[in-house]
């Protein structure tokens, strides 16, 4: 246990951090699981609004720094593909 007042400061910060990253992180996977699911039931006008938000979220995600902007840029990217493979079929 710190024993200095800054050390125990950090320590309440980090925590806060840590709350908020896990559930800004489980909520993406939500969103991606909710367009995943709109995909496999090859509905695709309901995809198109899940991608979309799930677009939004994730470059919101990295501007907070939770995640790297380049890995919501790839998953986003990744997402994009799938949709448009899937409704090509």
């Amino acid at each position: 246990m710190a024993n200095i007042k800054s050390a125990k400061k950090r320590i309440r910060v980090i925590a806060k951090k840590t709350t908020r990253n896990r559930r800004v992180k489980s909520h993406l996977k939500a969103i991606n699981k909710n367009f995943e699911s709109a995909l496999a039931a090859k509905d695709f006008d309901l995809a198109k609004e899940k991608l979309a938000l799930a677009e939004k979220k994730l470059m919101q995600a990295a501007s907070k720094g939770t995640i790297h902007k380049n890995a919501a840029s790839r998953k986003v990217s990744r997402m994009t593909k799938k949709f448009n493979k899937a409704k090509a079929e």
